[in-house]
């Protein structure tokens, strides 16, 4: 084994001690030296996001059991907590690595001296979100949302306002609830299993005795109600749009991958618990997870063509894209999932960028002109071409009587404007961005299904709902974004373009060109979100791994002689 190799293995540790110590330097160097806490906070940023890409790599690469375990305390399971990465955990963190780099590096143009701590809350959002994607085990699992939720309070209150106010309130309270929600199923599961080992737990589910089988559902279900508030799943999520629309720009992006830590959590314990060898249990709440799915999907493409408010909209594209994902991997099929993970990814990239995008446009809106009044312009200074220079009769124009052919677009609102339908059809589902591509994978494994000899009957109604909502969904999806589109970017407004940063529209760029990018590699993004979906139908390999991990042997004492096991 090289040093690399073995030092991999303790890097499972460093996506939660980083913003850990990020944080606790920044609250000590106080509040008068925001440009070095601003710079701290890009530089841990980048940290987590080369350290997200290394474990990637390292899970991902051809010949590994693509499971890394490490024990902190150096007991192993189920004794101790372990923190457990593989091809889905790295995935997630290098998305959530990807959007705090971008949040960050936007709200450093304007918005991170809005309110005080800032930066401090936004590791420590990162450190709870790294630590939920890592942990495997349902206390730690419980701490880390705890910390993400409290984090979370803080930035959405950032800015401060009525409507922050407000609606940060409404989420405190939905959330608290969810957490009460969340201790309850934490305490019944460790009432029948014994255990809060994920992987540990997965071994007893098929030994549980008859009489404590309907104990062990229930504790299922109440711990995935608390998941699917955090995941904006119908009729929980009315609090998701007033949220995530009233939030700043770089804190509602990072929101909307905190949204799929609900889908993460979900898919995690259901396919570990209720695998398909895991007795009676098998497949337990699949179906009502596809159809709470299917109610959030529609609800969300509702939202989004009834709303004018564009960061409600977005918001609602947030609730389609979960309600997506969780009808996807409610079918508990691999080919079905692969495709719903692919999307996942691709639709949080753009709806990330989605909420830069309106806060700027929101920005443009706000820009007043200087008042011109008739009395202050001379004749000779009218609008009126001189009659050798007006234009041929069948050249359009515009409202001041000017040929529309030959006008130069502003670059900024050319920026915002490509930067605008990029995210839409990539939410929408539309050739040639990701969304298109996640959802013929998606619709592939529908008709594989419905096809499939046995289960047509048990899948057909769902199979087929699933097929008309994707396609509904994205026609209405279109509709309102495009709408809104043409109101914003193609009536006149009369207000001059708005002046954009460079600091500000980076973030933007690189979030789409990651998009075009996942597009351009999509055979091989495709063959990694397969494999995903196969180990985690198949979680045999994950809990092999978890629990056959074995302690470090503890160094030499003085003189040369092995210390005594304790």
């Amino acid at each position: 084994m090289t040093f690399i190799e073995s030092l991999m293995p303790h890097l499972l540790a460093a996506p939660i001690l980083l913003p850990m110590a990020a944080a606790a330097v920044m609250l000590l160097l106080g509040d008068a030296r925001r440009p070095l806490k601003s710079a701290l906070n890009l530089l841990a940023c980048v940290v987590n996001l080369l350290v997200a890409v290394a474990l990637l790599l390292w899970v991902g690469q051809a010949g590994t059991q693509a499971v890394g375990v490490y024990l902190p305390g150096n007991w192993p399971a189920p004794y101790g907590i372990v923190l457990v990465a593989d091809r889905l955990s790295a995935m997630m963190l290098l998305l959530t690595a990807v959007l705090g780099l971008a949040g960050v590096t936007y709200a450093s143009g304007r918005w991170d001296s809005a309110g005080v701590h800032f930066h401090p809350l936004f590791q420590m959002q990162l450190l709870g979100l790294n630590g939920a994607f890592l942990t495997g085990d349902l206390f730690n699992l419980f701490v880390f949302f705890e910390i993400m939720l409290t984090a979370s309070y803080g930035l959405l209150l950032h800015g401060g306002g009525p409507a922050r106010v407000k609606a940060g309130l409404h989420y405190i309270a939905v959330n608290l609830l969810a957490s009460t929600l969340f201790l309850i199923g934490v305490a019944v599961l460790y009432g029948v299993t014994g255990t809060l080992n994920l992987a540990d737990m997965a071994l007893v589910v098929p030994t549980i005795a008859p009489q404590d089988r309907g104990l062990l559902h229930a504790g299922a279900a109440i711990l995935a109600i608390a998941f699917l508030v955090k995941a904006g799943a119908w009729p929980l999520n009315f609090w998701l749009a007033p949220a995530y629309g009233a939030a700043v720009a770089p804190v509602a992006a990072l929101f909307a991958v905190m949204t799929k830590l609900g889908v993460y959590a979900v898919l995690r314990v259901w396919t570990l618990l209720f695998a398909p060898d895991s007795g009676v249990s098998a497949q337990f709440g699949g179906g009502a997870l596809v159809w709470a799915g299917l109610a959030t999907l529609a609800v969300g493409a509702i939202g989004v063509s009834g709303t004018r408010h564009l960061g409600r909209m977005v918001a609602a594209c947030v609730v389609m894209s979960s309600g997506t994902v969780l009808t996807a991997i409610g079918f508990g099929r691999p080919d079905i999932t692969a495709g719903a993970l692919y999307y996942a990814v691709g639709s949080t990239l753009a709806v990330g960028a989605f909420f830069l995008i309106v806060e700027l446009i929101d920005r443009s809106r706000e820009v007043e002109e200087t008042p011109l009044y008739v009395s202050e312009i001379e004749p000779a200074e009218s609008f009126a071409y001189p009659v050798d220079l007006l234009p041929p009769p069948d050249v359009n124009l515009d409202d001041d009587q000017r040929p529309l052919i030959g006008q130069a677009i502003p670059a900024a609102m050319a920026f915002l404007g490509l930067a605008f339908a990029a995210c839409a059809i990539t939410v929408a589902g539309l050739p040639p961005l990701s969304g298109f591509v996640g959802k013929v994978v998606m619709l592939t494994g529908l008709l594989g299904a419905a096809q499939t000899q046995g289960q047509a009957s048990q899948v057909a109604a769902p199979v087929w709902t699933l097929m008309a909502l994707l396609i509904v969904t994205g026609l209405l999806t279109v509709i309102a974004l495009s709408r809104a589109g043409m109101r914003y970017f193609w009536a006149p407004s009369g207000r001059p373009a708005p002046r954009l940063r460079v600091i500000e529209t980076t973030p933007i760029a690189l979030l789409l060109l990651l998009i075009g990018l996942l597009v351009w590699q999509a055979d091989p993004a495709l063959r990694y979100a397969q494999a995903t979906a196969r180990a985690l139908h198949e979680p045999r390999g994950y809990i092999s791994q978890v629990v056959s991990t074995r302690r470090l042997p503890p160094p030499p004492a003085a003189g040369g002689q092995e210390r005594p096991q304790p």
